[in-house]
């Protein structure tokens, strides 16, 4: 399943980092930091937090180091993305929302100082739309990496 359209992975970027920033745009205009509204009583929340650290909040503080360390991995990602351009629209997929997911939450950084982060299941760190489509990108890649090492 290949496509030849070039512009198939920076749309998908767009329309990641598009979602992202709108549903963080969204959080933040309505609610305040720490705020908390119970969407599904004892198991989801809306709560908004501004994370300075990385996943689940890990390494606060590194803010310089952190940020020349995304930088790096995005640049990585685009070097990857570009050389495996002619894979398959599923690889492609992954990719766009791996790149987009960190975009979207590189924008944060550099606008706020702090990822925004509001979707809050109780049982594990509040994370954002970023953080998801990072998680199911490196979850297809995986699996499409590991499909293709059986093919």
């Amino acid at each position: 399943m290949r496509s030849p359209s070039v512009w198939f992975l920076p749309l998908i970027v767009f329309l990641v980092i598009a979602i992202d920033q709108a549903s963080k745009s969204c959080i933040t205009y309505w609610m305040g930091n720490f705020d908390s509204i119970p969407v599904i009583q004892g198991i989801f929340n809306l709560t908004l937090v501004h994370n300075t650290g990385i996943a689940f909040g890990l390494f606060h503080g590194g803010s310089k180091i952190l940020l020349a360390a995304i930088l790096i991995g995005i640049v990585i990602l685009f070097w990857f993305a570009f050389k495996l351009r002619n894979e398959s629209v599923v690889f492609r997929l992954a990719l766009g929302f791996i790149l987009g997911g960190a975009i979207g939450n590189l924008i944060d950084r550099l606008t706020q100082g702090a990822v925004v982060d509001f979707l809050d299941f109780r049982i594990w760190p509040v994370f954002n739309l970023a953080d998801s489509f990072i998680t199911v990108g490196v979850f297809i890649l995986i699996i499409t990496i590991l499909k293709g090492k059986r093919a």
